[in-house]
Protein backbone atom coordinates (compact mmCIF):
# COMPACT_ATOMS: atom_id res chain seq x y z
CA UNK A 1 0.00 0.00 0.00
CA UNK A 2 1.34 3.44 -0.90
CA UNK A 3 1.51 5.76 2.09
CA UNK A 4 0.21 8.70 0.09
CA UNK A 5 -3.02 7.00 -1.01
CA UNK A 6 -5.03 8.65 1.76
CA UNK A 7 -4.76 12.10 0.20
CA UNK A 8 -5.91 11.07 -3.25
CA UNK A 9 -9.51 11.77 -2.27
CA UNK A 10 -9.47 15.15 -3.98
CA UNK A 11 -7.00 17.66 -5.29
CA UNK A 12 -8.73 20.41 -3.30
CA UNK A 13 -8.21 18.75 0.08
CA UNK A 14 -4.87 19.45 1.69
CA UNK A 15 -3.36 18.04 4.85
CA UNK A 16 -1.21 20.98 5.88
CA UNK A 17 -0.38 20.47 9.53
CA UNK A 18 0.22 17.40 11.66
CA UNK A 19 1.29 17.26 15.27
CA UNK A 20 4.61 15.40 15.16
CA UNK A 21 5.80 12.25 16.81
CA UNK A 22 7.19 13.85 19.94
CA UNK A 23 3.69 14.55 21.27
CA UNK A 24 1.76 11.41 20.38
CA UNK A 25 -0.39 10.06 23.18
CA UNK A 26 -2.73 7.34 24.31
CA UNK A 27 -6.31 8.49 24.77
CA UNK A 28 -7.07 6.57 27.93
CA UNK A 29 -6.51 9.16 30.64
CA UNK A 30 -5.33 8.14 34.09
CA UNK A 31 -8.13 7.42 36.55
CA UNK A 32 -10.80 6.89 33.90
CA UNK A 33 -11.18 3.12 34.27
CA UNK A 34 -14.33 3.28 36.44
CA UNK A 35 -15.75 6.34 34.70
CA UNK A 36 -17.32 7.01 31.29
CA UNK A 37 -14.72 6.35 28.62
CA UNK A 38 -13.66 9.47 26.74
CA UNK A 39 -10.92 7.66 24.84
CA UNK A 40 -12.56 7.79 21.42
CA UNK A 41 -14.01 11.30 21.63
CA UNK A 42 -12.94 13.83 19.02
CA UNK A 43 -13.40 17.53 18.27
CA UNK A 44 -13.66 19.19 14.87
CA UNK A 45 -13.05 22.95 14.94
CA UNK A 46 -14.44 24.81 11.93
CA UNK A 47 -12.83 28.16 11.24
CA UNK A 48 -15.02 30.69 9.38
CA UNK A 49 -12.24 32.85 8.02
CA UNK A 50 -12.96 36.50 7.29
CA UNK A 51 -15.43 37.30 10.10
CA UNK A 52 -18.95 35.99 9.60
CA UNK A 53 -21.85 38.44 9.51
CA UNK A 54 -23.81 37.13 12.46
CA UNK A 55 -26.83 39.36 11.94
CA UNK A 56 -27.61 38.00 8.48
CA UNK A 57 -26.91 34.50 9.79
CA UNK A 58 -29.11 34.63 12.91
CA UNK A 59 -31.88 37.26 12.78
CA UNK A 60 -33.83 38.26 15.94
CA UNK A 61 -37.40 37.86 14.71
CA UNK A 62 -38.81 39.98 17.55
CA UNK A 63 -36.75 42.92 16.20
CA UNK A 64 -37.20 42.45 12.46
CA UNK A 65 -38.26 46.09 11.90
CA UNK A 66 -35.15 47.38 13.67
CA UNK A 67 -33.05 44.92 11.68
CA UNK A 68 -34.58 46.14 8.42
CA UNK A 69 -33.93 49.78 9.38
CA UNK A 70 -30.26 49.06 10.04
CA UNK A 71 -29.95 47.15 6.77
CA UNK A 72 -32.35 48.69 4.26
CA UNK A 73 -30.61 47.19 1.19
CA UNK A 74 -29.05 43.92 2.41
CA UNK A 75 -31.85 42.79 4.75
CA UNK A 76 -33.25 39.32 4.16
CA UNK A 77 -36.95 38.87 3.43
CA UNK A 78 -39.05 38.12 6.48
CA UNK A 79 -40.39 34.71 7.43
CA UNK A 80 -43.27 33.64 5.23
CA UNK A 81 -42.20 35.63 2.17
CA UNK A 82 -40.54 34.38 -1.00
CA UNK A 83 -36.97 33.18 -0.30
CA UNK A 84 -37.40 34.50 3.21
CA UNK A 85 -35.77 33.82 6.54
CA UNK A 86 -36.29 30.34 8.02
CA UNK A 87 -37.86 30.31 11.48
CA UNK A 88 -35.57 27.96 13.38
CA UNK A 89 -38.04 26.99 16.10
CA UNK A 90 -41.58 28.38 16.21
CA UNK A 91 -42.20 26.68 19.57
CA UNK A 92 -39.89 29.10 21.38
CA UNK A 93 -41.22 32.18 23.12
CA UNK A 94 -41.59 35.07 20.66
CA UNK A 95 -38.72 37.06 22.19
CA UNK A 96 -36.43 34.04 21.77
CA UNK A 97 -37.35 33.09 18.22
CA UNK A 98 -34.64 33.47 15.64
CA UNK A 99 -34.60 33.33 11.91
CA UNK A 100 -31.73 31.76 10.01
CA UNK A 101 -30.46 32.65 6.56
CA UNK A 102 -32.39 30.79 3.83
CA UNK A 103 -29.09 29.22 2.74
CA UNK A 104 -28.92 27.34 6.05
CA UNK A 105 -31.49 24.65 5.29
CA UNK A 106 -28.98 22.04 6.39
CA UNK A 107 -28.71 23.72 9.79
CA UNK A 108 -32.48 23.63 10.14
CA UNK A 109 -32.47 19.89 9.46
CA UNK A 110 -29.72 19.33 12.02
CA UNK A 111 -31.59 21.39 14.62
CA UNK A 112 -34.82 19.51 14.04
CA UNK A 113 -32.97 16.21 14.49
CA UNK A 114 -31.34 17.31 17.74
CA UNK A 115 -27.79 17.88 16.49
CA UNK A 116 -27.38 21.68 16.63
CA UNK A 117 -27.11 24.36 19.28
CA UNK A 118 -26.70 28.08 18.66
CA UNK A 119 -24.67 30.12 21.13
CA UNK A 120 -25.57 33.79 20.94
CA UNK A 121 -23.31 36.81 21.33
CA UNK A 122 -19.90 35.11 21.38
CA UNK A 123 -16.79 37.25 21.66
CA UNK A 124 -14.18 38.43 24.15
CA UNK A 125 -13.37 41.61 26.12
CA UNK A 126 -11.86 44.57 24.23
CA UNK A 127 -12.48 43.15 20.78
CA UNK A 128 -9.60 43.63 18.34
CA UNK A 129 -11.00 44.10 14.84
CA UNK A 130 -7.84 43.16 12.99
CA UNK A 131 -8.35 39.88 11.13
CA UNK A 132 -4.86 38.68 11.97
CA UNK A 133 -4.69 39.73 15.60
CA UNK A 134 -8.20 38.61 16.46
CA UNK A 135 -7.63 35.22 14.85
CA UNK A 136 -4.46 34.87 16.92
CA UNK A 137 -6.39 35.76 20.08
CA UNK A 138 -9.03 33.10 19.40
CA UNK A 139 -6.34 30.50 18.74
CA UNK A 140 -4.11 31.49 21.66
CA UNK A 141 -6.90 31.76 24.24
CA UNK A 142 -6.38 35.48 24.71
CA UNK A 143 -8.43 38.65 24.47
CA UNK A 144 -7.98 42.36 23.80
CA UNK A 145 -6.97 43.34 27.32
CA UNK A 146 -3.32 44.04 28.11
CA UNK A 147 -3.01 41.06 30.44
CA UNK A 148 -4.21 38.54 27.84
CA UNK A 149 -3.09 40.12 24.58
CA UNK A 150 0.32 38.58 24.01
CA UNK A 151 -0.01 34.85 24.62
CA UNK A 152 2.49 33.18 22.31
CA UNK A 153 1.18 29.61 22.41
CA UNK A 154 -2.07 28.04 21.21
CA UNK A 155 -4.78 26.73 23.48
CA UNK A 156 -5.13 23.47 21.53
CA UNK A 157 -1.41 22.83 21.90
CA UNK A 158 -1.45 23.62 25.62
CA UNK A 159 -4.35 21.25 26.14
CA UNK A 160 -2.77 18.42 24.17
CA UNK A 161 0.69 18.70 25.68
CA UNK A 162 -0.61 18.72 29.25
CA UNK A 163 -3.61 16.41 29.13
CA UNK A 164 -1.64 13.66 27.36
CA UNK A 165 1.92 14.44 28.35
CA UNK A 166 2.48 11.09 30.12
CA UNK A 167 1.90 9.06 26.95
CA UNK A 168 4.48 9.49 24.21
CA UNK A 169 4.59 6.19 22.33
CA UNK A 170 1.69 5.80 19.93
CA UNK A 171 2.13 6.35 16.19
CA UNK A 172 -0.79 8.59 15.28
CA UNK A 173 -1.10 12.38 15.50
CA UNK A 174 -3.06 14.02 18.28
CA UNK A 175 -3.98 16.99 16.10
CA UNK A 176 -4.52 17.54 12.40
CA UNK A 177 -5.11 20.63 10.29
CA UNK A 178 -6.66 20.47 6.83
CA UNK A 179 -7.38 23.00 4.11
CA UNK A 180 -4.92 25.77 4.90
CA UNK A 181 -1.37 26.60 3.90
CA UNK A 182 -0.85 28.38 7.23
CA UNK A 183 0.37 26.43 10.23
CA UNK A 184 -2.21 27.30 12.89
CA UNK A 185 -1.08 29.02 16.07
CA UNK A 186 -3.70 26.89 17.84
CA UNK A 187 -1.44 23.82 17.79
CA UNK A 188 1.63 25.69 19.05
CA UNK A 189 2.11 24.49 22.62
CA UNK A 190 3.71 26.36 25.48
CA UNK A 191 6.45 23.79 25.97
CA UNK A 192 6.26 22.16 22.55
CA UNK A 193 7.26 24.80 20.00
CA UNK A 194 7.62 22.27 17.16
CA UNK A 195 4.15 20.79 17.23
CA UNK A 196 3.16 21.27 13.60
CA UNK A 197 4.52 19.92 10.34
CA UNK A 198 3.49 22.23 7.51
CA UNK A 199 4.17 21.34 3.89
CA UNK A 200 3.16 24.15 1.55
CA UNK A 201 2.30 24.31 -2.12
CA UNK A 202 2.66 20.66 -2.95
CA UNK A 203 0.40 18.60 -5.15
CA UNK A 204 -1.61 16.49 -2.66
CA UNK A 205 -0.65 13.21 -4.33
CA UNK A 206 3.00 14.10 -3.74
CA UNK A 207 2.72 14.96 -0.07
CA UNK A 208 4.67 12.00 1.19
CA UNK A 209 7.21 12.13 -1.58
CA UNK A 210 8.09 15.55 -0.19
CA UNK A 211 8.64 14.06 3.26
CA UNK A 212 10.38 10.95 1.93
CA UNK A 213 13.45 12.60 0.44
CA UNK A 214 11.97 16.01 -0.42
CA UNK A 215 10.75 14.81 -3.80
CA UNK A 216 14.11 13.19 -4.52
CA UNK A 217 17.42 12.23 -2.93
CA UNK A 218 18.99 15.14 -1.02
CA UNK A 219 22.55 16.05 -1.92
CA UNK A 220 25.32 14.34 0.03
CA UNK A 221 26.92 17.68 0.88
CA UNK A 222 24.50 20.29 2.19
CA UNK A 223 25.25 24.02 2.07
CA UNK A 224 26.39 25.68 5.27
CA UNK A 225 23.32 27.91 5.48
CA UNK A 226 19.84 28.13 6.93
CA UNK A 227 18.58 26.30 3.86
CA UNK A 228 21.03 23.46 4.48
CA UNK A 229 20.04 23.28 8.14
CA UNK A 230 16.38 23.02 7.20
CA UNK A 231 17.03 20.25 4.68
CA UNK A 232 19.08 18.38 7.25
CA UNK A 233 16.41 18.78 9.91
CA UNK A 234 13.67 17.43 7.63
CA UNK A 235 15.70 14.45 6.45
CA UNK A 236 16.67 13.57 10.02
CA UNK A 237 13.00 13.49 10.97
CA UNK A 238 12.00 11.46 7.91
CA UNK A 239 11.91 8.21 9.83
CA UNK A 240 9.90 9.68 12.68
CA UNK A 241 7.42 11.24 10.27
CA UNK A 242 6.87 7.95 8.49
CA UNK A 243 5.68 6.31 11.70
CA UNK A 244 2.54 8.44 11.70
CA UNK A 245 2.39 8.72 7.92
CA UNK A 246 1.75 4.99 7.86
CA UNK A 247 -0.99 5.18 10.49
CA UNK A 248 -2.97 7.91 8.75
CA UNK A 249 -2.54 6.23 5.36
CA UNK A 250 -3.81 2.96 6.81
CA UNK A 251 -6.79 4.71 8.39
CA UNK A 252 -7.65 6.50 5.16
CA UNK A 253 -7.46 3.30 3.13
CA UNK A 254 -9.58 1.42 5.65
CA UNK A 255 -12.12 4.23 6.11
CA UNK A 256 -15.19 4.94 4.03
CA UNK A 257 -17.90 7.51 3.43
CA UNK A 258 -21.52 6.42 3.59
CA UNK A 259 -22.93 9.43 1.72
CA UNK A 260 -22.04 11.65 -1.23
CA UNK A 261 -20.49 14.97 -0.26
CA UNK A 262 -20.98 18.30 -2.07
CA UNK A 263 -18.23 19.14 -4.55
CA UNK A 264 -16.63 21.95 -2.51
CA UNK A 265 -13.23 22.30 -0.89
CA UNK A 266 -14.83 22.63 2.56
CA UNK A 267 -16.94 19.50 2.13
CA UNK A 268 -13.88 17.61 0.91
CA UNK A 269 -12.03 18.51 4.12
CA UNK A 270 -14.87 17.07 6.19
CA UNK A 271 -15.07 14.07 3.86
CA UNK A 272 -11.42 13.36 4.59
CA UNK A 273 -11.94 13.74 8.35
CA UNK A 274 -14.90 11.35 8.22
CA UNK A 275 -12.81 8.81 6.36
CA UNK A 276 -10.02 9.05 8.93
CA UNK A 277 -12.52 8.52 11.76
CA UNK A 278 -14.16 5.64 9.90
CA UNK A 279 -10.75 4.07 9.41
CA UNK A 280 -10.03 4.12 13.13
CA UNK A 281 -7.57 7.03 13.36
CA UNK A 282 -7.63 8.26 16.96
CA UNK A 283 -6.61 11.85 16.24
CA UNK A 284 -8.17 14.04 18.90
CA UNK A 285 -8.57 17.52 17.41
CA UNK A 286 -9.18 18.37 13.76
CA UNK A 287 -9.09 21.92 12.41
CA UNK A 288 -10.77 22.66 9.07
CA UNK A 289 -11.27 26.00 7.39
CA UNK A 290 -13.72 27.75 5.08
CA UNK A 291 -13.04 31.28 3.81
CA UNK A 292 -15.05 33.97 2.06
CA UNK A 293 -16.70 35.65 5.06
CA UNK A 294 -15.02 39.05 4.67
CA UNK A 295 -18.07 40.69 3.08
CA UNK A 296 -17.25 44.39 2.91
CA UNK A 297 -18.99 44.71 -0.43
CA UNK A 298 -21.56 42.94 -2.60
CA UNK A 299 -22.62 40.71 0.26
CA UNK A 300 -25.92 40.11 -1.54
CA UNK A 301 -26.57 39.50 -5.23
CA UNK A 302 -29.02 42.41 -5.49
CA UNK A 303 -31.70 44.24 -3.54
CA UNK A 304 -34.30 42.03 -5.17
CA UNK A 305 -32.34 38.84 -4.43
CA UNK A 306 -30.86 39.34 -0.93
CA UNK A 307 -30.97 35.58 -0.33
CA UNK A 308 -28.28 35.13 -2.99
CA UNK A 309 -24.70 36.38 -3.23
CA UNK A 310 -21.31 35.91 -1.60
CA UNK A 311 -22.57 35.41 1.93
CA UNK A 312 -25.31 33.03 0.83
CA UNK A 313 -22.79 30.96 -1.10
CA UNK A 314 -20.39 30.41 1.81
CA UNK A 315 -23.24 29.78 4.26
CA UNK A 316 -24.67 27.18 1.89
CA UNK A 317 -21.29 25.45 1.62
CA UNK A 318 -20.96 25.51 5.41
CA UNK A 319 -24.46 24.23 6.04
CA UNK A 320 -24.50 21.44 3.47
CA UNK A 321 -20.96 20.35 4.29
CA UNK A 322 -21.63 19.99 8.02
CA UNK A 323 -25.01 18.32 7.49
CA UNK A 324 -23.43 15.76 5.16
CA UNK A 325 -20.57 15.16 7.61
CA UNK A 326 -22.87 14.57 10.60
CA UNK A 327 -25.12 12.33 8.48
CA UNK A 328 -22.12 10.33 7.26
CA UNK A 329 -20.84 9.65 10.77
CA UNK A 330 -24.28 8.74 12.09
CA UNK A 331 -24.90 6.32 9.23
CA UNK A 332 -21.64 4.60 10.20
CA UNK A 333 -22.58 4.64 13.91
CA UNK A 334 -19.67 6.98 14.64
CA UNK A 335 -21.59 10.11 15.61
CA UNK A 336 -21.59 9.45 19.36
CA UNK A 337 -17.94 10.42 19.71
CA UNK A 338 -17.77 13.52 17.54
CA UNK A 339 -18.46 17.13 18.43
CA UNK A 340 -17.96 20.08 16.06
CA UNK A 341 -17.85 23.83 16.68
CA UNK A 342 -17.55 26.84 14.42
CA UNK A 343 -15.61 30.00 15.24
CA UNK A 344 -14.83 33.24 13.44
CA UNK A 345 -12.45 36.04 14.41
CA UNK A 346 -15.23 38.59 15.03
CA UNK A 347 -18.67 39.59 13.81
CA UNK A 348 -19.74 42.49 11.62
CA UNK A 349 -21.56 45.76 12.27
CA UNK A 350 -25.31 45.76 12.65
CA UNK A 351 -25.51 48.66 10.22
CA UNK A 352 -24.77 48.06 6.55
CA UNK A 353 -22.19 50.10 4.62
CA UNK A 354 -22.55 51.93 1.30
CA UNK A 355 -21.13 49.01 -0.71
CA UNK A 356 -23.93 46.49 -0.14
CA UNK A 357 -21.83 44.90 2.60
CA UNK A 358 -20.88 45.05 6.26
CA UNK A 359 -17.74 46.21 8.06
CA UNK A 360 -15.84 44.79 11.03
CA UNK A 361 -17.92 44.27 14.14
CA UNK A 362 -17.60 42.57 17.50
CA UNK A 363 -19.77 39.61 18.50
CA UNK A 364 -21.12 36.75 16.39
CA UNK A 365 -23.00 33.48 16.98
CA UNK A 366 -21.18 30.18 17.36
CA UNK A 367 -22.64 26.83 16.28
CA UNK A 368 -22.11 23.49 18.01
CA UNK A 369 -22.97 20.19 16.30
CA UNK A 370 -23.14 16.53 17.22
CA UNK A 371 -25.12 13.82 18.96
CA UNK A 372 -23.75 14.95 22.33
CA UNK A 373 -24.88 18.55 21.84
CA UNK A 374 -28.00 19.61 23.71
CA UNK A 375 -30.11 21.17 20.91
CA UNK A 376 -31.43 24.67 21.44
CA UNK A 377 -30.13 28.20 21.92
CA UNK A 378 -27.78 29.52 24.58
CA UNK A 379 -28.35 33.18 25.37
CA UNK A 380 -30.89 35.70 24.19
CA UNK A 381 -31.45 37.58 20.97
CA UNK A 382 -28.98 40.39 20.44
CA UNK A 383 -30.28 43.83 21.39
CA UNK A 384 -30.34 45.92 18.21
CA UNK A 385 -30.98 49.12 20.17
CA UNK A 386 -27.29 48.97 21.11
CA UNK A 387 -26.36 49.77 17.51
CA UNK A 388 -26.34 53.56 17.24
CA UNK A 389 -24.54 56.22 15.25
CA UNK A 390 -22.50 57.03 18.37
CA UNK A 391 -20.90 53.58 18.46
CA UNK A 392 -20.83 53.19 14.66
CA UNK A 393 -23.71 50.72 14.72
CA UNK A 394 -22.00 48.05 16.75
CA UNK A 395 -23.61 45.36 18.91
CA UNK A 396 -21.17 45.11 21.78
CA UNK A 397 -22.63 42.97 24.56
CA UNK A 398 -20.67 39.74 24.91
CA UNK A 399 -23.05 37.13 26.25
CA UNK A 400 -20.58 34.26 26.04
CA UNK A 401 -16.81 34.56 26.20
CA UNK A 402 -15.55 32.07 23.61
CA UNK A 403 -13.28 30.53 26.26
CA UNK A 404 -16.39 29.53 28.22
CA UNK A 405 -17.61 27.57 25.22
CA UNK A 406 -14.40 25.66 24.59
CA UNK A 407 -13.86 25.13 28.33
CA UNK A 408 -17.28 23.50 28.57
CA UNK A 409 -16.27 21.03 25.88
CA UNK A 410 -12.84 20.28 27.34
CA UNK A 411 -14.17 19.56 30.81
CA UNK A 412 -17.78 18.39 30.49
CA UNK A 413 -17.26 16.27 27.40
CA UNK A 414 -13.59 15.22 27.51
CA UNK A 415 -13.27 15.17 31.30
CA UNK A 416 -10.20 17.37 31.77
CA UNK A 417 -9.48 18.40 35.34
CA UNK A 418 -9.72 22.01 36.46
CA UNK A 419 -5.90 22.41 36.61
CA UNK A 420 -5.64 21.13 33.04
CA UNK A 421 -8.45 23.45 32.00
CA UNK A 422 -6.74 26.40 33.68
CA UNK A 423 -3.55 25.58 31.85
CA UNK A 424 -5.50 25.67 28.60
CA UNK A 425 -7.57 28.80 29.28
CA UNK A 426 -6.76 31.29 32.04
CA UNK A 427 -7.84 34.90 32.37
CA UNK A 428 -4.91 36.86 33.76
CA UNK A 429 -7.08 39.98 34.09
CA UNK A 430 -9.40 38.34 36.62
CA UNK A 431 -6.81 35.77 37.76
CA UNK A 432 -9.34 33.00 37.27
CA UNK A 433 -10.17 30.11 34.99
CA UNK A 434 -13.44 29.00 33.46
CA UNK A 435 -14.34 25.82 35.35
CA UNK A 436 -16.91 27.78 37.36
CA UNK A 437 -18.19 29.70 34.35
CA UNK A 438 -19.13 27.05 31.80
CA UNK A 439 -22.26 26.66 29.70
CA UNK A 440 -23.95 24.04 31.84
CA UNK A 441 -26.51 22.85 29.30
CA UNK A 442 -24.26 22.64 26.23
CA UNK A 443 -23.70 18.88 26.52
CA UNK A 444 -26.54 16.40 26.96
CA UNK A 445 -26.47 14.92 30.49
CA UNK A 446 -25.86 11.37 29.28
CA UNK A 447 -22.68 12.51 27.51
CA UNK A 448 -21.24 14.62 30.33
CA UNK A 449 -18.25 13.45 32.36
CA UNK A 450 -19.11 13.83 36.08
CA UNK A 451 -16.71 15.94 38.18
CA UNK A 452 -15.61 12.87 40.14
CA UNK A 453 -14.17 11.50 36.90
CA UNK A 454 -12.20 14.52 35.76
CA UNK A 455 -8.69 13.42 34.82
CA UNK A 456 -5.82 14.89 36.80
CA UNK A 457 -3.45 17.28 35.15
CA UNK A 458 0.32 17.21 35.36
CA UNK A 459 0.32 20.87 36.38
CA UNK A 460 -1.49 22.85 39.03
CA UNK A 461 -2.63 26.42 38.49
CA UNK A 462 0.19 27.63 40.73
CA UNK A 463 2.75 25.79 38.59
CA UNK A 464 1.50 27.21 35.30
CA UNK A 465 2.84 30.74 35.55
CA UNK A 466 6.42 29.74 36.57
CA UNK A 467 6.67 27.59 33.44
CA UNK A 468 5.75 30.56 31.28
CA UNK A 469 8.71 32.36 32.79
CA UNK A 470 11.26 29.69 31.80
CA UNK A 471 12.93 29.73 28.39
CA UNK A 472 14.67 26.73 26.83
CA UNK A 473 16.60 27.56 23.67
CA UNK A 474 17.63 26.90 20.99
CA UNK A 475 15.29 24.07 20.09
CA UNK A 476 16.32 22.26 17.88
CA UNK A 477 19.89 22.44 19.20
CA UNK A 478 23.23 21.03 18.05
CA UNK A 479 25.77 22.13 20.68
CA UNK A 480 24.30 23.66 23.82
CA UNK A 481 20.85 24.25 25.30
CA UNK A 482 20.26 27.18 27.64
CA UNK A 483 17.61 26.94 30.35
CA UNK A 484 16.82 30.41 31.65
CA UNK A 485 14.28 31.41 34.30
CA UNK A 486 13.12 35.00 33.85
CA UNK A 487 12.04 35.43 37.46
CA UNK A 488 13.24 34.49 40.95
CA UNK A 489 12.91 30.76 40.29
CA UNK A 490 16.27 29.03 40.52
CA UNK A 491 16.93 25.92 38.45
CA UNK A 492 17.82 22.95 40.66
CA UNK A 493 18.44 20.03 38.30
CA UNK A 494 17.84 18.54 34.86
CA UNK A 495 17.38 15.02 33.54
CA UNK A 496 17.49 13.93 29.90
CA UNK A 497 15.62 10.93 28.49
CA UNK A 498 15.39 9.43 25.01
CA UNK A 499 11.95 9.10 23.41
CA UNK A 500 11.77 5.44 24.43
CA UNK A 501 12.26 6.46 28.07
CA UNK A 502 15.95 5.59 28.40
CA UNK A 503 17.79 7.75 30.95
CA UNK A 504 20.60 9.68 29.27
CA UNK A 505 21.94 11.74 32.15
CA UNK A 506 21.17 13.92 35.18
CA UNK A 507 22.66 17.33 35.88
CA UNK A 508 22.57 19.35 39.10
CA UNK A 509 23.02 23.10 39.06
CA UNK A 510 26.29 23.65 40.96
CA UNK A 511 25.10 26.93 42.51
CA UNK A 512 21.64 28.44 42.99
CA UNK A 513 21.03 30.17 39.70
CA UNK A 514 18.27 31.02 37.26
CA UNK A 515 20.35 29.70 34.36
CA UNK A 516 21.83 26.38 33.29
CA UNK A 517 23.73 25.52 30.10
CA UNK A 518 23.52 21.90 28.95
CA UNK A 519 26.12 20.57 26.50
CA UNK A 520 24.45 18.17 24.02
CA UNK A 521 27.31 17.72 21.54
CA UNK A 522 27.76 14.07 22.51
CA UNK A 523 24.13 13.08 21.90
CA UNK A 524 22.91 11.73 18.59
CA UNK A 525 20.20 13.38 16.51
CA UNK A 526 16.63 12.77 17.59
CA UNK A 527 13.80 13.65 19.97
CA UNK A 528 14.43 13.80 23.72
CA UNK A 529 12.53 14.64 26.89
CA UNK A 530 14.16 17.19 29.18
CA UNK A 531 12.83 17.17 32.73
CA UNK A 532 13.42 20.45 34.56
CA UNK A 533 13.24 20.90 38.34
CA UNK A 534 13.08 24.44 39.71
CA UNK A 535 12.28 25.94 43.09
CA UNK A 536 8.67 26.52 42.03
CA UNK A 537 7.78 23.74 39.61
CA UNK A 538 8.72 20.56 37.79
CA UNK A 539 7.91 19.94 34.16
CA UNK A 540 9.02 18.10 31.03
CA UNK A 541 9.81 19.59 27.64
CA UNK A 542 10.42 17.81 24.37
CA UNK A 543 13.63 18.92 22.67
CA UNK A 544 15.28 18.06 19.37
CA UNK A 545 18.99 17.50 18.92
CA UNK A 546 20.27 17.63 15.35
CA UNK A 547 23.65 17.17 13.76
Amino acid sequence: MKRRNFIQLTATTSLMSIVPMDLFALFHSAGMTSCPDSATKKIVLIQLSGANDGLNTIIPLNQYDSYAALRPTIKLNNVGTANGIINLDATLALNDQVGIHPALKGFKDLYDNGFLRIIQGVGYPAQDKSHFKSTDLWLSGGDGTSANNFITSGWIGRFLENYYTNYLTVNYPLGMQLGSSDNSLGFHGESEHDMALNINGQDPTGFYSVINGLGGTPPSILPNSEYGDLIKYITENDKATNSYAQSISTAFTKGKNAVTYPATSFANQLKTVAKFISGGLQTKVYLVKIGGFDTHENQIASITDPHLGIHANVLSQLSEGIKTFITDLNMQNLGEDLLALTFSEFGRKAGENASFGTDHGEIAPLFAFGNAINPGISGTNVNLSEATLANKYQIQTVQHDYRRVFSSIIQDWLGASTPTLNHTFFNWTTNSGYSENKISDLIKPQYQIPPSCYSNSILSVEEYKPILEIRIYPNPASEIITINSQKDNNIISLALFSMDGKWMGSYKNPIPSNQFILNVQNFSSGFYTLKVETEKTNFAKKIIIRR
